[in-house]
């Protein structure tokens, strides 16, 4: 499977609106957790996007697929931190369910292309 562009990918595309969404919902948090939590979030969410972007742009099927497992991991650390925030109290339910729906919708999207480019998934 060849992509002219890992922007033309829709998991790249969806994990870059998670990532704004995200970011605009950590703003707010607590102000002593912004060099805690709401930057690991941040960190977490960016590093979705920018490893299907590096990874679709190696020259190797393989490496490829080792990014997306990457991406997935970046996933769960960030679906984690969420449910934190909602157990500590920092974020509602109402105000994660968007994103964590959006990062479900993604972990598919990764698992199926990574399925599709011959990894186990």
């Amino acid at each position: 499977m060849k992509v002219l562009s890992y922007q033309e990918l829709q998991v790249w595309q969806k994990a870059m609106q998670c990532t704004v969404e995200l970011y605009a919902l950590v703003k707010r948090l607590p102000i002593d957790e912004r060099y805690g939590l709401s930057d690991q979030m941040r960190r977490a969410a960016l590093s979705i996007p920018s490893n299907i972007a590096e990874g679709a742009e190696r020259n190797s099927t393989k490496e490829f697929v080792r990014f997306i497992y990457v991406a997935q991991g970046s996933r769960a650390e960030l679906e984690t931190q969420l449910l934190l925030c909602e157990r500590v109290g920092y974020l509602s339910e109402t105000e994660i369910r968007p994103i964590l729906g959006g990062l479900a919708e993604i972990g598919r999207m990764l698992h199926a292309l990574a399925r599709r480019l011959g990894g186990s998934g």
